[in-house]
């Protein structure tokens, strides 16, 4: 039986200010340091050994990963980091703060931003000195495929290659994978996995530093989730 464990990453600081954060690179809170360091331990407390782990290229995701890896006595296991596992882009809103920014355009026009499955934010000009086609960890990427904003279904189209090429042929060796990535694209997994309807994937939430493990047989059916 195979087991895929899913932690979005620890409290950022622009968790802790309350700012839109996307693609932006953050660093974790101190409290976002002890939450990733309690899943290692709760990891390391059910006896899950990995044999691969994910991670996205923004560093709040990174360090998650790797003092969970770290607490769980597992720092060593083979490590692939990718943007098909960032946070979902949110455009022109990253870097406001939240509240502000339902002054300005309205509480229900923010929370459809935030919660639909696709409406997409107010997008980020390429030519903007805060769009990720400046960044260099995506130099190598078709600039085509640098998103200006994107919405949960973008996100789940954006992951779903990494799905099919990399993790589920892995599962379906019986391999064990531990992911730590970020709200929505972890959302956009779960999605997939429990065939969440686009209704109801509105109110799935994905709690900081916990993890949530997935057993699954040898045909990706899925046997049981828990949450530590």
């Amino acid at each position: 039986m195979a087991k895929l464990v899913l932690i979005r990453h620890g409290q950022s600081e622009w968790n802790l200010s309350n700012q839109f954060t996307g693609w932006v690179d953050v660093d974790l809170s101190e409290e976002g340091v002890k939450q990733a360091k309690g899943a290692g331990q709760s990891i390391k407390k059910a006896g899950i050994e990995f044999d691969y782990a994910y991670t996205s290229v923004l560093t709040r995701a990174i360090k998650t990963l790797h003092y969970a890896l770290e607490e769980s006595d597992q720092l060593w296991v083979p490590e692939t980091k990718t943007w098909r596992l960032n946070e979902r882009h949110y455009g022109a809103l990253q870097g406001q703060n939240k509240a502000e920014a339902a002054k300005k355009w309205g509480d229900d026009q923010v929370h459809t931003w935030r919660r639909s499955y696709d409406v997409l934010p107010p997008l980020l000009d390429a030519n903007d000195k805060g769009s990720a086609a400046q960044d260099r960890r995506y130099a190598n990427l078709d600039p085509r495929l640098i998103p200006g904003g994107e919405n949960l279904k973008v996100t789940l189209e954006r992951v779903m290659p990494l799905w099919e090429d990399e993790i589920a042929p892995k599962l379906l060796d019986g391999k064990n994978i531990i992911i730590a990535a970020h709200g929505n694209s972890l959302r956009a997994l779960s999605k997939y996995i429990e065939q969440i309807s686009d209704e109801d994937i509105i109110g799935l939430e994905m709690a900081t530093g916990q993890p949530v493990v997935y057993d699954f047989d040898e045909k990706l059916n899925v046997l049981g989730k828990e949450k530590y």
